[in-house]
């Protein structure tokens, strides 16, 4: 069974921007992106951390779910 893989904020926001989502702005630690389509505005919240515990990944990978297709970022999320 393929394990969470350990990313840093920066690593996630990495990934977010291949699929099109921009830096919205930053408060501390913690970046809101956004992407805008026609049919609404999807945004997620990033902790900027050197490393991201597995749970918050977990649960980004969880609201990820939500508006992209699980093929797209498994890969980037979990060991194969």
């Amino acid at each position: 069974m393929p394990k969470i893989r350990h990313l840093s904020g920066k690593d996630i926001i990495k990934i977010l921007k291949s699929l099109h989502f921009v830096v919205v702005r930053q408060k501390g630690s913690h970046v809101i992106l956004k992407r805008i389509l026609l049919d609404g505005e999807q945004m997620i919240l990033v902790p900027n951390h050197s490393e991201i515990d597995r749970g918050t990944l977990s649960a980004i990978y969880k609201k990820l779910l939500l508006y992209v297709n699980e093929a797209e970022i498994k890969e980037y999320f979990y060991t194969k």
